[in-house]
Parts: C-alpha cells; sequence; structure tokens
C-alpha cells in the first residue's frame, strides 16, 4: 500500500488537492540535537502549503485503532518543532535526484506561477503552526478509529483523515 499511495497520492487526497511528495520512510527527531527516532510513512505538501504526513497501515494490525493516533500525534507535535526551517525543502530537492527528477521542474509543475522560495516559507510557516494534515490510510477503517478520527477534526487545527484502501483480487472461475 505504500507503494502504491507514492505512485498514486490522488488516493489519498480526496482530490481536493494534489500531492507533492517530500519522502517516504520520512524522519521524525524527537530532539534537536538526534536524528529521526521514528519515521511517517509518507510526507507530502498540498498546493496550499500544507504538509500532510501518512501513516499507513493494515486492519489486521491491531495498532490500528489506539496505536497508530498516538503515533500520528507524536509524528505531527515532534516534526512540527524539530524539522528545521528549510528542511522538507532540502529534502524533496534531494529525494527528486535520487530518483532522477529534476527537483525545479518538478516542483514548477506542481505549484504552477507561484514564487517556489514563498511556496516553501507557507510550508515552514504552516508547519510551525501546526497547520497540518494527518492521513491515516488503511485497508480498513474500524467505527472505533473513525469516530475518534471525527473527534480530533472537532477539536483540533489540524485535519484528520481516515482513508480505506479496499484490498480485491480477482479469481478466476
Amino acid at each position: 500500500m505504500q507503494e502504491l499511495i507514492a505512485e498514486n497520492p490522488e488516493l489519498i487526497s480526496n482530490h481536493l488537492s494534489n500531492l507533492l511528495l517530500i519522502a517516504r520512510e520520512y524522519g521524525v527527531p524527537d530532539d534537536h540535537n538526534k536524528g529521526g527516532r521514528w519515521s511517517v510513512d509518507h510526507l507530502f505538501v498540498t498546493a496550499d502549503a500544507v504538509p500532510v504526513l501518512v501513516e499507513v497501515k493494515r486492519a489486521t494490525d491491531t495498532r490500528l485503532r489506539r496505536e497508530v493516533i498516538g503515533q500520528i500525534m507524536d509524528y505531527a507535535a515532534n516534526g512540527s518543532v524539530y524539522w528545521p526551517p528549510g528542511g522538507l525543502r532540502a529534502d524533496f530537492e534531494r529525494n527528486c535526484v535520487a530518483l532522477d527528477l529534476d527537483p525545479e521542474t518538478t516542483l514548477s509543475e506542481f505549484i504552477k506561477d507561484r514564487d517556489p522560495d514563498e511556496f516553501w516559507r507557507q510550508v515552514d510557516a504552516n508547519l510551525v503552526a501546526g497547520e497540518v494534515r494527518l492521513v491515516i490510510a488503511a485497508d480498513e477503517i474500524p467505527l472505533e478509529l473513525a469516530r475518534i478520527l471525527e473527534f480530533m477534526n472537532e477539536q483540533m487545527r489540524a485535519e484528520v483523515w481516515g482513508v480505506e484502501l479496499r484490498y480485491y483480487e480477482a479469481r478466476a472461475d
């Protein structure tokens, strides 16, 4: 599912906005002096410069309900404090080079006529302000988890989504 989401981010965007992949397995530190203690499955940004943290789980994973909520909240809380200004931009550029893509072309196709420096400044500002979208993607979202996500959306500045990506297998009869 992780590869599917990385290659087809529209699956989790609800077509509200395009998503630009910063990186997969993006490190999340828990201290200014440490490397990534954890890693979020995907880090994207929207065309409106909103960071999108995506955690992918299978319904068979018993951690899906309670643990995944704590996990994605850890990522958002620590990322907003410990990811340095300009860090997402630098990592996006490194990721593009690793994928044999031109970072400037990839970004300009994504943000169109917007100024790249202003876009990245807004990404950093949104991150610090807690203006983020948290997405839990799973092959099935249990009702208990859906209710937790609804509650969080009512109470928080950040958007919190649960996205079901059902798996279907063709059978030869």
